[in-house]
This record gives structure tokens, C-alpha cells and sequence, in this order.
């Protein structure tokens, strides 16, 4: 089995203003389970690049660790990548934006890499007010250590090994705007029609722009009570060896009308309930956008758009007064302005 991409593509594919295909703002065939709702948010990513004609290496895509992280391998092959440690992208993703204000940082992170161990990076690039755009993979669970419940997981849901969750979930969208965020939006990753333009609207606002996206696990989605559960057949069966099975499923997609709500049937039966905001919501009015998440949260609903926006940011290059010139692009004469500027300087500090 290959995980290159055929390098062949339809001589007549639509191009875009720079004259790209949707081919270049592709990356490697993605090795999540079939069905996860992350390749929609991919899928979703590159179609914003190419609508929006952003040139791919003026792109610099950021991670930690999870099934969320691995992601930027699959969209934007020709951009610039890193995968951080867990819970440490923002402050990778920090010293990137001031070394190169000139470009788009794309940072990508799961319920664990950010409502757990990255919860003080977190909070602390929302203070900042950083220039880049966060979209939270948000499936309530950690799908590369066996499903375990993560801090957003909902108090009373069931994972996959049968344990029940004792305590409330951490809400990301309501804690960014308190935090103070200048873009805060809600999605489902099956929700194309929505998704799409909220991470164009978060690549075009000036500022810190956090996108937190519900989506589905196709293998922790999974009924332990059911014998048909594959942790049941695990234990009722005899092995020669110990393997796993992860089943092709179909992504989840969903299309409905704004100031409408939906129920969605998740891949083990169970379902959550979305309700989109109303075109006539106002985005700038922060304490509203508070209130609202936390009146559909007492419904148990989810609730998706746009949420908060502030229409006049300080971005954290305007806050340090840094450098217009990204620092590898700076002169000699720049960097070593000489004895009697450096003498100066040590004066001004006694």
C-alpha cells in the first residue's frame, strides 16, 4: 500500500489566480482511520488556501502531537511545516511569527494538545494576540493512546474501554473569547458549507484566530456494550496474535440552515445535537457571544459560527514594536549598528 498521492492530474483541472490546481495545495494521502472527521477538516483547508490564492510556501503550518498534529501532512505539501512537542505549538509558532511576519501561520491542535497539556500555551498565545490561525480537531478523546477521555469530553460519555466520564468538559470556544481572543468560531467537520468560509473569514482576520471544530473519532466512537463492540470480540475470542481492526466508515456530513438545529448520529449510534447561528447574530458583542455558548451548552446543544470577532485587534508585532523586515532579511548594518549606538544603549539602562 503507497502513501504518495499519483503525480498525474487532469490536463484541464480549474485553476485559481495564481494559476494553481487544487493539486498544489494538496499533501500525502492521509493514514487516519477512513471516516475521521480531521480529513474533512483538511479537505476544508486546502479548498480555503485555493479559493482564497494563497501561495503555498508563503504558508507556514504548525503542530504538537496527536491525531490532529499529524494532519499538516496532509494539506499544503509545499508549505513550510513543524510538529512541536505536546502542547508546546504556540510558542513554536511565536518565535516563527516574529523571526517572519510575512507569513501565514496555520497552526493545527487536538482537545489534548490544548485543553490539557498545552491549556497554559494556550491561554497565554490568546493573551499575545498572535497573528495566526488555530483550528482545535476537537473529538473528545486521545485517539493515538486507545481513546481515553480527554478535557473536553462530556460529563457521563462512555469511552470506548466502558469507563464513564466523572467530570464537566472544558469548554474551548467560551474560554478563548474570556481569554480574550480577537476571532472565535465553532464548527462540525462535516459541515462544509459552513467550515470552509469561517477559515477564510480566520485567515483574513488580523490577529489570533481560533477555530474550535467538533470531530468525530470513528474508532472511539465505539459502543463497548455491544457485542459486536471490537473490544467485546477481543475478549471473547482466541488470538494467535494480538491485532486491531479499524473498520472503513463514511466521513459524517451535514447542511442545514442557519438559526436552525440538527442531530447528528455519530458512527456508534450515539448523537449530538448543533444549532447554527442566526444571520442576523452580532459577532462583536462578546458578552453575548458568552451568554449564547453557555445557554446551548444547558441545552446540550453545540453551538457553530462565527461567534466573536473584534473588528479593531492589536496584533502582537504592533504590542513589541518589532521589525517590518523578517530578521533573515535583515542588513549588517541592521543587526551591528556599531560601538557608539551599542554604548548608548548600556547608558539608557543605568
Amino acid at each position: 500500500m503507497t502513501y504518495l498521492r499519483p503525480t498525474f492530474r487532469h490536463p484541464q483541472l480549474p485553476q485559481n489566480n495564481l494559476g494553481y490546481t487544487m493539486a498544489a495545495y494538496e499533501g500525502a494521502l492521509s493514514t487516519l482511520c477512513a471516516g475521521c472527521g480531521h480529513d474533512s477538516i483538511s479537505a476544508g483547508i486546502i479548498q480555503a488556501c485555493y479559493e482564497l490564492n494563497i501561495e503555498p510556501h508563503k504558508v507556514a503550518k504548525l503542530s504538537g502531537i496527536g491525531c490532529s498534529s499529524k494532519t499538516p501532512t496532509y494539506f499544503l505539501s509545499n508549505s513550510h511545516g513543524f510538529n512541536s512537542v505536546h502542547g508546546r505549538m504556540p510558542s513554536v509558532a511565536t518565535g516563527a511569527n516574529l523571526a517572519n511576519r510575512d507569513l501565514l501561520y496555520l497552526g493545527v491542535s487536538g482537545d489534548g494538545d490544548t485543553a490539557s497539556i498545552g491549556m497554559g500555551q494556550f491561554a497565554h498565545v490568546i493573551r499575545r494576540n498572535l497573528n495566526m490561525v488555530y483550528i482545535a480537531m476537537n473529538n473528545g478523546c486521545y485517539g493515538l493512546t486507545k481513546g481515553q477521555d480527554s478535557a473536553t469530553a462530556d460529563e457521563g460519555s462512555k469511552s470506548k474501554a466502558g469507563s464513564v466520564n466523572m467530570f464537566p468538559p472544558i469548554d474551548l470556544a467560551s474560554l478563548a473569547i474570556e481569554l480574550g481572543a480577537s476571532f472565535v468560531a465553532q464548527s462540525f467537520s462535516g459541515d462544509k458549507e459552513q467550515l470552509v468560509p469561517l477559515i477564510k473569514a480566520a485567515i483574513a482576520h488580523k490577529g489570533f484566530a481560533f477555530i474550535n471544530v467538533i470531530s468525530p473519532c470513528i474508532t472511539f466512537n465505539n459502543n463497548p456494550g455491544s457485542t459486536k463492540s471490537y473490544q467485546y470480540v477481543r475478549e471473547h475470542a482466541a488470538h494467535t496474535g494480538r491485532m486491531d481492526y479499524v473498520p472503513e466508515m463514511k466521513t459524517i456530513t451535514t447542511n442545514y440552515d442557519s438559526g436552525a438545529s440538527t442531530q447528528i448520529e455519530l458512527h456508534d449510534g450515539s448523537a449530538i445535537q448543533l444549532h447554527k447561528l442566526d444571520d442576523t447574530w452580532n459577532p462583536e458583542d462578546r458578552l453575548s457571544a458568552i451568554t449564547a455558548l453557555k445557554l446551548t451548552a444547558a441545552k446540550q446543544e453545540v453551538l457553530t459560527g462565527l461567534l466573536y470577532i473584534n473588528p479593531n485587534p492589536i496584533e502582537l508585532h504592533e504590542i513589541l514594536n518589532t521589525s517590518d523586515t523578517p530578521l533573515n532579511q535583515l542588513k549588517e548594518e541592521v543587526l551591528c549598528p556599531g560601538n557608539e549606538k551599542l554604548q548608548a544603549l548600556n547608558q539608557s539602562f543605568r
